[in-house]
């Protein structure tokens, strides 16, 4: 595939068809995840497409996501079904492989499961879902700030994409108890288990081999 001009004819479509302030988080989504794939010594051309791509299907609103996700017979879970703005990861995917021509699955399951995230992702979901969730124009405050995530990513990707899991885990749990109607996804609460158990293994090791 040449990545190239998928980047070029992603990055000229995104520019129509999304917000300007929707097309500018994709843009840094797209850089810092392609930085973060060349200090890694991944392919920096498959991120930065998956970061283009990443909000394709964010600005279609959550009742007709819900309908064209039966259309096109993607499956559909009981959140998101409830919670159907959870829905623009896989709509995304089906929307770069079948309008965009993505055919590269790692690519397609890192915009599928950018927002929820899974256990075991392998190095581009991890990066997608970090990028969007560090991206210049996120300033939220975060327990470790943004800017040490931000570095932590380029040495330690696993405990970034930790770190990055519990905050937003416990984000949506404090907004459930202030009674807002926010039901947490059953794949965050099992990746936010998974990156939790895999960091305490490696620290338990370390802590063995002193």
């Amino acid at each position: 595939m040449n990545y190239s001009k998928k980047i070029e004819e992603a990055m000229q479509a995104m520019q129509k068809s999304l917000p300007r302030r929707r097309f500018i988080h994709s843009l840094g989504v797209a850089y810092l995840a392609s930085s973060l794939a060349m200090a890694w010594g991944k392919n920096s051309q498959k991120s930065m497409l998956a970061g283009l791509l990443h909000d394709c299907a964010k600005c279609i609103p959550g009742d007709e996501a819900l309908r064209r996700c039966m259309e096109y017979g993607i499956p559909v879970g009981d959140t998101e079904k409830k919670q159907p703005y959870l829905l623009h990861g896989k709509l995304g995917a089906w929307y770069a492989e079948h309008r965009y021509g993505v055919e590269d699955e790692k690519i397609l399951n890192a915009i599928r499961f950018h927002t929820t995230g899974r256990p075991g992702m392998c190095f581009i979901e991890k990066n997608i879902y970090l990028s969007d969730y560090l991206e210049i124009g996120r300033t939220q405050s975060t327990v470790p700030p943004l800017d040490e995530l931000r570095r932590m990513a380029f040495y330690d990707l696993d405990l970034a994409v930790y770190h990055a899991a519990r905050n937003t885990v416990g984000f949506l749990s404090d907004k459930k108890r202030e009674g807002k109607e926010i039901e947490l996804d059953g794949s965050s609460i099992l990746m936010l288990e998974y990156y939790e158990k895999l960091v305490q293994d490696r620290s338990n090791i370390t802590k063995e081999m002193k």
